[in-house]
């Protein structure tokens, strides 16, 4: 039986393709923090490994034996400073691929669509070049994305990148859940006109970009996008999780540029004063939600044989039934694996 490792097994997007993977009767461990709750996967049968992808020790216990590599892990929506970032999306990352190489396993890197740059006017292909806005998990992701391409080339590394859409689902506390939350507390607002395009993604859809790279000889070498080609706006977005969820749709439209403006003057005050909360309003949360971005998915659909299963709307459903079960459990974004 084919052994294949999940890095970030733990984490939203990792316990998704950890079922997905059970379903296809794979063999599945997963690398976890020390300090993660990782007993829903022990229930499961799946082998957990400790350790931390800074730590190459930890990784090779974890990736002996195996053909196949998940990279899930990585850092992500907590404020911290860029060397932080660094060392967990670019040296954890190259501290992965190597131990990969060693075993001469199959590595699929999960990159972002944030290394593009945001609000570009067009859907992004994938030999657009990496211009990340400079903050730090899309400038990390871009260097570790950098350093898988560099080990593709140069050491015969046998991995494929993808890079998702913004991933909502079941389970998704650090988009979703705060969205949710915020809407239902009246605390949300539309930045600028609303009518711009969010690059939302269903997280099984996600998954099942992920096995097609995983399963797919002739993908080796290349890079992916995944995610839905029939975009929602920020607008209609808000406005369908507001219905599913019982909650009025925000009303309140604050122009995009002083928003900007207000997130980059919260942000040089935290730097300064050294806070290690995050500012309420950020450039990128501004960017993301105020920006038009769309990902063109022809290559993958060619290449992989991917589409999109799950329409936008269907997925808010889903997702917002999740919600509606679990609004009222203490939540917290989870270090070093995919959210």
């Amino acid at each position: 039986m084919t052994e294949i490792l999940v890095t970030g097994g733990n984490g939203f997007l990792g316990r998704h393709v950890v079922k997905a993977l059970r379903e296809r009767r794979k063999s599945v461990r997963v690398l976890a923090l020390r300090s993660e709750d990782t007993s829903s996967l022990e229930m499961q049968g799946i082998d957990v490994y400790r350790g931390d992808i800074r730590d190459p020790g930890a990784i090779g216990a974890a990736m002996t034996g195996v053909e196949g590599v998940l990279h899930l892990a990585g850092m992500m929506g907590l404020w911290r400073p860029m060397e932080d970032y660094r060392a967990v999306n670019v040296t954890g990352t190259e501290n992965v691929c190597r131990a990969a190489l060693a075993e001469g396993a199959r590595v699929v890197h999960v990159s972002s669509w944030t290394v593009y740059g945001m609000g570009l006017g067009e859907p992004v292909r994938e030999d657009r070049p990496l211009r990340p806005l400079r903050e730090p998990y899309a400038m990390t992701k871009a260097e570790g994305e950098v350093s898988v391409q560099r080990m593709i080339a140069e050491d015969q590394l046998r991995a494929v990148i993808i890079r998702p859409g913004t991933i909502f689902g079941p389970g998704s506390t650090l988009n979703f859940g705060r969205i949710a939350d915020r809407l239902r507390a009246g605390r949300w607002i539309i930045v600028g006109s609303g009518r711009n395009a969010l690059p939302l993604v269903y997280v099984s859809d996600v998954v099942r970009g992920l096995l097609l790279a995983l399963d797919q000889p002739h993908a080796l070498g290349k890079t992916f996008n995944i995610g839905n080609d029939l975009p929602l706006s920020q607008r209609e977005f808000l406005t369908a999780l507001a219905r599913e969820i019982g909650a009025r749709p925000p009303r309140l439209r604050v122009p995009y540029r002083v928003l900007y403006t207000v997130a980059y003057v919260a942000e040089r005050s935290a730097e300064v004063t050294g806070s290690r909360r995050e500012p309420v309003v950020t450039r990128h949360g501004v960017n993301l939600f105020g920006t038009d971005n769309r990902h063109a998915i022809d290559k993958a659909g060619r290449e992989l044989g991917y589409t999109p299963q799950v329409p936008l709307t269907e997925g808010i459903r889903l997702a917002a039934a999740w919600y509606e079960q679990v609004a009222s459990a203490p939540r917290g974004p989870t270090n070093n694996s995919v959210n």
